[in-house]
């Protein structure tokens, strides 16, 4: 069996061609692939339609953001929109309000649950939240025990870029703490996910089944994070 284990960042995201859609995982920071996104950003990719909780920036590091201030991403699907502080404008907000970005806000629990159902095969699912919002307007609508649901759609990616504490050589992965919330439905979601691991792959059966979080089969590319930097690669934003 061919090795999922590559040997750069730059190597596992070459191909990535323009017009594709990217998941990209974090929750306030935590486990962002950032190292993935800095060789992303160096590989060139554009016209990228970009699936996140938020849409990156805030922290002066490496992220998403990086890709929409460059002008390489033509739509965000996310949770967040808006900064977290009024007065500090991002570039989302700025494309966004300029007509140059295409901007889809998602609630956050069903941002989630539509990449879950992609994962999981689903074709589509009812959910009360949004209704007589925005965000529900031109959707089906249908009552169930006496309360108004919206009818929401998966969201399916091409790639998906993903951080991992652990990994053992045949793609089995586990996270840690909130990184568990976004990257391993994400990876159940893309049709190509590409890993970046913190710690030494491990030898397969070195942790409890129990224990993996995304299951080797939905995982086709790895690189370790080098031990001089735990975002190696990955510049701040200035």
């Amino acid at each position: 069996m061919k090795s999922k284990v590559l040997q750069s960042f730059d190597e596992a995201v070459a191909d990535i061609p323009d017009g594709s859609t990217i998941m990209v995982p974090g929750f306030a920071g935590v486990g962002v692939p950032r190292n993935l996104l800095a060789a992303l950003h160096r590989q060139g990719a554009k016209d990228l339609t970009g699936i996140c909780n938020n849409h990156g920036g805030y922290d002066g590091l490496i992220d998403v953001g990086k890709l929409i201030e460059d002008g390489r991403v033509r739509k965000m699907v996310c949770a967040f929109t808006a900064a977290p502080h009024p007065s500090r404008a991002l570039a989302f907000e700025k494309l966004a309000e300029a007509g140059e970005i295409e901007a889809e806000l998602v609630p956050q629990g069903t941002l989630a649950e539509r990449i879950r159902a992609a994962g999981a095969g689903i074709g589509a699912f009812f959910t009360p939240t949004g209704v007589g919002t925005e965000t529900a307007e031109g959707k089906e609508h249908r009552e169930f025990n006496g309360r108004m649901h919206v009818m929401e759609y998966p969201l399916r990616a091409d790639y998906a870029l993903l951080r991992a504490y652990r990994a053992d050589k045949a793609g089995n992965l586990q996270f840690r703490l909130s990184a568990r919330n976004f990257n391993p439905i994400m990876g159940m979601a893309a049709t190509t996910t590409i890993v970046e691991v913190e710690e030494d792959f491990v030898e397969v059966g070195t942790f409890d089944p129990d224990h993996v979080h995304l299951p080797s089969i939905y995982v086709q590319r790895m690189v370790k994070i080098p031990p001089d930097g735990i975002w190696h690669g990955a510049s701040r934003v200035n």
